[in-house]
């Protein structure tokens, strides 16, 4: 089984410059961290584009979905921003019959106490179970539905909620 690996940007692929906080989004975190692990599956890495999610258009998810459907592959990993992971997995949620994970980190994969290796492990046992198709959010050691997921940006984390 082969994996597709989507990379769209966000704080898992930043790079910081200096004591001022001024950043890039640089080229795919997942690509370092696979690089450091003798991983049992193959893969490819797609980089769609190198966004901040909260740049993220309607137009940007439609090129992410496009991506979705065009793949050879039946499972798919999607690294992408946390402010607006949700919007785009409710965009891809029905459109295919893929197993789609989507994560990303709350500090970018290049920090020592970043979250990106926790949560891509993670998105990687839901993208290889058995599980039937569809689209999930893997974050904060949990996995979520689209659409009763929420992200806590007070408490750092992603958390269930009420059906919408």
């Amino acid at each position: 089984m082969k994996i597709r690996f989507i990379t769209v940007g966000g704080t898992i692929d930043k790079v910081y410059f200096d004591q001022l906080s001024q950043y890039q989004v640089g080229p795919p975190g997942v690509e370092r961290i696979l690089q450091d692990v003798p991983v049992g599956f193959e893969y490819e890495i797609e980089s769609l584009m190198r966004k901040d999610s909260l740049d993220m258009t309607d137009e940007d998810r439609d090129i992410v979905a496009a991506a979705v459907v065009r793949s050879a592959e039946s499972r798919i990993l999607i690294t992408h921003g946390t402010d607006t992971m949700i919007d785009t997995a409710r965009r891809l949620a029905g459109l295919t019959n893929k197993r789609v994970v989507l994560t990303g980190a709350m500090q970018p994969a290049g920090f020592r106490n970043s979250d990106a290796t926790f949560n891509l492990g993670l998105a990687l046992g839901v993208l290889l179970s058995d599980s039937a198709s569809g689209v999930w959010l893997a974050m904060s050691g949990q996995v979520f539905d689209p659409y009763s997921v929420r992200k806590n940006r007070d408490l750092g984390r992603f958390e269930t909620v009420g059906t919408n």
